[in-house]
């Protein structure tokens, strides 16, 4: 699930993304627990190996083996 919102005024950052933070926080229980990365905010590392799932480990090793130098590192990535 991804909780989408948007504001002009940049004073109520705090606000909006608090409420947004507490929406997602009260469904989690119904989620399946995976994510899009791509839709994941910069301050939410600790997410990317529960999007991954089962997957992580796998993926860690593919990654290492072929982008060893983390070259593909610009959104919420696997590190090598």
């Amino acid at each position: 699930m991804n909780v989408h919102s948007r504001w002009r005024d940049q004073s109520a950052d705090e606000q909006h993304i608090e409420w947004a933070r507490r929406a997602f926080e009260a469904t989690a229980p119904f989620a399946s627990g995976t994510a899009y990365v791509n839709f994941m905010p910069g301050d939410e590392e600790e997410r990317v190996q529960g999007a991954y799932g089962e997957n992580y480990a796998r993926l860690m090793e593919i990654k290492r083996r072929y982008d060893p130098k983390n070259l593909f590192r610009l959104n919420h990535n696997i590190v090598p």
